[in-house]
């Protein structure tokens, strides 16, 4: 095989594996936590914010979007629940791997 091919080959592959690869765990304390809209937080209690980051590329392959915003939650709930929030609202929108998120306790505020 030329080496051309064999590039081609290995990022094709690579690009198998990576779907339905998920690189960030949700944490037993982040299952509590709740992806809410902006008007549904409005009695609860304002935290902090958290940006969640994760690869969208793994060299110059491009990871499928739907996989980043799923790594992207589960790290914006894991870190919800560091801080003692129980829901995020999603501030802006996601890029490059990264979203910033609010973070409320709406449970006993």
């Amino acid at each position: 095989m030329n080496t051309i091919v064999k590039f081609v080959a290995v990022g094709l592959l690579s690009a198998g594996l990576m779907q339905g690869c998920a690189w960030v765990d949700l944490k037993p304390q982040g299952e509590k936590v709740r992806i809410l809209a902006a008007q549904e937080v409005g009695r609860c209690k304002e935290l902090g914010r958290v940006s969640a980051t994760t690869a969208a590329k793994v060299g110059f392959i491009t990871r499928p979007k739907g996989d980043v915003q799923e790594e992207v939650y589960r790290l914006a709930r894991n870190n919800a629940a560091e801080m003692g929030g129980d829901s995020v609202v999603a501030i802006g929108p996601l890029i490059d791997g990264e979203q910033l998120f609010k973070v409320y306790r709406c449970i006993n505020p």
